[in-house]
This record gives structure tokens, sequence and C-alpha cells, in this order.
């Protein structure tokens, strides 16, 4: 399946950056505190997610040094994601499991999107079995959340369980039927499967939706190159190249083109995946 370029910008994205999410963070480790300083808290728990995004190295020690001063949750999380910025994935994923955990009195839905970017972390750490565990855990809490079954479907679709994979994407589309990201991941777990006819299906209805999509059109040009259409793939690739330069997606293409214009006239090239983008800072 096709790694997302940002696995983590949604997952922070849904922790809103506002005042009341930090209340929550702060009613789920001192409710009495939340009480008397949700605004001051809010704030900063605001500039040190921003300052996460853009510079973890400073948002890091900000946050650990408001961790030491009482700042409980907050100042947690806002650690966690600067130690994703930093690249330490492995070491970020850990530490968000383990806040999720002590988060009981905290809503489920904030529990889980904290467990979401502990499972996105462990992608990024190239572990996708820990990754599926953490988004389990993250699905046990709310069940009927697309972006969850999506990020599980990509997990398992790292340790090659593509029926599995299928099977999440399916829940996803039952709930929101207009995900191209779960169309296109889905056509390209049929792919692998050699479900050609499904594949073609779910990207055709993707393209649909939203023409010129860069990763749908990648992923229909490999499945006409595997199928025998060089044309077609051909032309799918170049749209990518124009519609989204300077992209994983991008690399992808060309790296197809290049090898459709080295192989033999009767020997069709394996397509390229893109490589995952760096972590944006958070």
């Amino acid at each position: 399946m096709t790694r997302r370029k940002r696995p983590l910008a949604r997952a922070v994205a849904r922790i809103a950056l506002a005042g009341h999410a930090a209340a929550l963070l702060l009613l789920a480790t001192n409710p009495t505190r939340a009480q008397r300083l949700p605004a001051v808290e809010a704030e900063h728990y605001t500039r040190c997610m921003e300052a996460a995004r853009r510079t973890p190295q400073a948002a890091f020690d900000d946050a650990n040094a408001w961790r030491i001063a009482g700042g409980g949750h907050p100042a947690e999380h806002c650690a966690d994601v600067a130690l994703i910025g930093l690249g330490r994935y492995a070491e970020a994923a850990g530490k968000l499991e383990a806040l999720a955990d002590t988060m009981t009195k905290g809503p489920v839905e904030l529990r889980a999107q904290v467990l979401d970017q502990a499972g996105q972390s462990w992608l990024l750490a190239g572990d996708p079995a820990r990754a599926a565990g953490a988004l389990s855990a993250a699905l046990a809490l709310t069940p009927n959340d697309a972006d969850l079954l999506i990020d599980r479907a990509e997990a398992l679709a790292g340790e090659k369980n593509f029926r599995e994979a299928i099977t999440d994407l399916d829940g996803a589309l039952q709930l929101d039927a207009k995900r191209v990201d779960a169309l296109v991941f889905r056509a390209s777990a049929h792919r692998s499967l050699e479900q050609y006819d499904q594949a073609r299906r779910d990207v055709d209805a993707a393209l649909r939706l939203t023409p010129d999509q860069p990763d749908a059109l990648l992923e229909r040009g490999n499945i006409r190159s595997i199928t025998g259409d060089e044309a077609g793939a051909r032309k799918d690739w170049q749209r990518v190249v124009q519609v989204a330069p300077n992209s994983a997606t991008e690399g992808a293409a060309k790296a197809n083109l290049a090898k459709l214009d080295a192989a033999p006239a009767d020997a069709a090239a394996p397509p390229a995946k893109p490589k995952p983008a760096p972590a944006k800072k958070k």
C-alpha cells in the first residue's frame, strides 16, 4: 500500500491546539488545577505544540521544564510530539502509549487520538506490528472512527496482512464512502493480492471523486503497468509529475517512467512505490 507522506499531520491536528483541549488534558491529570489555571495552561500548551512542529528541540526543552514544574499531561504530550519532530520515533511512540495509559480520567476520544499518534510513530519507526497494536487499542475506545481504521489498515499492510487491511478499509468506506485515501489504499491492497479488477474499480472511483489526485494516478499507473497497459501507465505517471512536483509521489512516478523507458518492449517493469517523506515537524 502507498504510504502517506505526512503520517502524523492529521493525528496531531485532531487534538486541537486550543484552550478546551489543554483543559481536557489537565483534567486527566488534576481536575482542581485545570479549573484554576485553564487559560494559562492552554496558552502554554498551544505555544509549545506550535514550537514542536517548527523547532522541536526548543519545544522539547520547554516541555521538559514545564513537566518538572508540574505541567502534567499537556507538557508530556508536547514533549512526545517534539520527539517525533526530532526523528526519535520509537521513543515517542512508547511515551505516547504510556501517556494514553495514564489518561484514565480524560475523554476516550482524546485517549484514542494519542494512541493514533503512537501508532503512526511506530509506523515511522518501521514497526508495523507495534503500530497495529496501538491502533487496535485506539479502535477499542472509538470503534466507529474511519481515520483509525485507515491508519490500522496501513499498519496491517506493512505486515503484508492485506486481507485484514481490506477489511478495515471496507469499514472505513462504510462510514464515509467518499474517502479517497481509503479507496486508493484499498486499490493498492487489492493489487498486492493480484485482484486487479477490484483494484481498478477502487482507483477509478477515487479519481471520479478527485480527478488528478496524485496517489490515485500513481496507483492506476501501477495497475495499468502490471496488466499490460504501458501506454496508459505512462500517461498516468506523466500526469503525476505535472500535478505533484517535488513530492514523494512524483519521485515514484519518475522512477516508474525510467524503468518503463529502460525495459525491453516485451517486458513490463515492476512499478516503484513512493518513499515516505520525512515527518513534518509538529
